[in-house]
């Protein structure tokens, strides 16, 4: 709890005006998977935009013409000034494009007359008359889901424009990253929502967490008996969070100038993960039980040390369009942070992520105490590789391996590294796997919080990254298509970082 501001009290309710954790009141049923969900009209702000044409147009066709979402209609407004054909043609473009599950002619006849397009200069009116058309086309009392796929400064004139067009009641509204860029933002921000939507209206949302694989973490540690009694410091040595990109800024430059690797990345997505890597087992798969463990971790962890930061940024960036020619900002940063609690104490969280990487991966790293050597022959191998892993891979083949030392087949004693792997590749069921954004866009239309960030999670990071955003440490040069600046493998010693892998995953044949 941040009771040193006085913000925020630990219970779910309104109290003195401040909201706190909103999700359903204590004793209430669990609802995941359970409700039938009603019909919405979806508003999708910065409807042209990349997000929309690379995800979101895609995941919502898919959802529309499959059985897991409700009958929708779709609404797209941005300050572009497009007619309803030019959007419908637009979409066309992007579902062709991007989307995962192909349309065939009569799909897309199908999800065409599902959208609408109205420019942000005709006013609140026109979006408020387009919403109530489309709630007529859907009949009774649908929901209203407003997906505000714009930047955080743009974030509370769309709640204006919502609040004039006479659409809060009945919506959910969720809210891309960054939540603000320090802890004032973050406040700031929280405050002028919450003048016109309740908490558990709000959806902060974090692709990373709407992925298979993150949501098998969890399945993972709590559904098996063999690894939560040796999830803790007594016996794991290290964890690392590492997710290098090879993009660059991919005409990115005005907001990637303000925001840097850290804001965009680490609070918003590596300090996620971290969460359901690192939290005590909720009382149920509920969403308010799941996300007070989850801000349990962000209370508990220890104010980040500038001296234990890597900041960089690659050979190049400065003569990027756009980026000032003396910027500082990091297109890279490693760091080491600590969970002060009974389960982490003293154990080491490392987190890398960066642009113009080596790889583009993302990978959890759980490594284990290394067990004691002295029965062992001198050159039998054991500990040669360094100590056991279990790695979890978020890429879309959800992987998981688990790395341990065998003997090696023949006379004496020889130990080897070897690994049993496990991928949804392997299953029969890989055409069940939704992408992050269908997850989550479904998620918020059943109210679903569990893979949301609350208000009080996302403040509770900034705060522990005030020491960093006020002291940063200079940012170092690296080589696009390198791991990052040599300072990180003094950061991570005497341990050594995973990536790259010295053996590739396992390929299904």
């Amino acid at each position: 709890m941040l009771l040193q501001r006085g913000r925020w009290e630990h219970r779910g309710v309104v109290d003195n005006g401040v909201q706190t954790i909103a999700y359903p009141a204590l004793g209430a049923r669990s609802r995941v998977g359970l409700d039938v969900i009603k019909p919405h009209v979806i508003v999708l702000f910065g409807a042209t935009g990349d997000l929309a044409r690379r995800k979101l147009l895609p995941g919502m066709a898919h959802l529309a013409l499959s059985a897991l979402a409700p009958d929708i209609q779709i609404i797209g407004t941005s300050l572009e000034d497009r007619t309803e054909q030019e959007f419908r043609s637009f979409a066309k473009e992007a579902v062709t494009e991007f989307s995962h599950h192909p349309l065939t002619a009569e799909h897309w006849a199908s999800f065409e007359e599902r959208l609408t397009y109205i420019p942000q200069s005709e006013g609140a009116q026109a979006l408020g008359k387009a919403v109530r058309v489309a709630e007529e086309k859907l009949g009774g009392t649908p929901g209203r889901l407003h997906y505000l796929s714009v930047p955080p400064v743009a974030a509370p004139k769309v709640i204006q424009t919502l609040r004039e067009a006479g659409l809060v009641e009945r919506s959910r509204v969720v809210m891309e990253k960054p939540f603000g860029t320090d802890l004032q933002s973050a406040i700031t921000l929280n405050d002028q929502v919450h003048e016109t939507f309740r908490e558990r209206q709000i959806f902060r949302i974090d692709h990373f967490l709407g992925k298979e694989a993150a949501l098998n973490i969890l399945a993972f540690r709590f559904a098996n008996g063999l690894f939560e009694p040796i999830w803790n410091r007594n016996f794991i040595d290290h964890i690392q969070i590492d997710i290098p990109e090879t993009l660059g800024l991919d005409k990115r430059a005005n907001f990637y100038e303000v925001t840097g690797a850290y804001k965009d990345m680490v609070v918003t997505h590596l300090f996620q993960v971290l969460a359901f890597v690192a939290m005590e087992p909720p009382t149920a798969l509920e969403p308010r039980a799941i996300s007070e463990e989850k801000n349990k971790v962000f209370r508990s962890m220890l104010p980040l040390d500038p001296s234990d930061v890597v900041r960089g940024q690659y050979s190049g960036y400065r003569e990027e369009e756009g980026v000032a020619r003396d910027s500082d900002t990091e297109t890279f940063i490693a760091l080491k942070c600590g969970i002060d609690n009974w389960r982490w104490a003293g154990v080491p969280f490392y987190c890398r992520t960066g642009k113009r990487m080596a790889e583009g991966l993302r990978i959890i790293s759980i490594a284990f105490k290394e067990a004691p050597k002295s029965m062992f022959p001198a050159g039998s191998g054991v500990g040669s590789s360094g100590p056991d892993h279990l790695t979890f891979d978020l890429a879309d083949e959800a992987k998981v391996s688990l790395s341990f030392y065998g003997k090696r087949p023949g006379p004496g004693m020889k130990l080897d590294k070897l690994s049993m792997q496990f991928s949804t590749q392997e299953t029969d069921r890989l055409g069940d796997i939704l992408e992050a954004y269908e997850r989550l866009i479904l998620d918020a239309m059943r109210d679903d919080h569990t893979l949301f960030t609350t208000a009080e999670g996302i403040e509770s990071l900034w705060e522990r990254s005030e020491p960093l955003l006020q002291d940063p440490p200079p940012v170092r040069p690296y080589s696009p298509g390198s791991w990052g600046p040599n300072a990180i493998h003094q950061l991570v010693a005497p341990h050594a970082w995973r990536l790259p892998f010295e053996r590739a995953w396992r390929v299904k044949k």
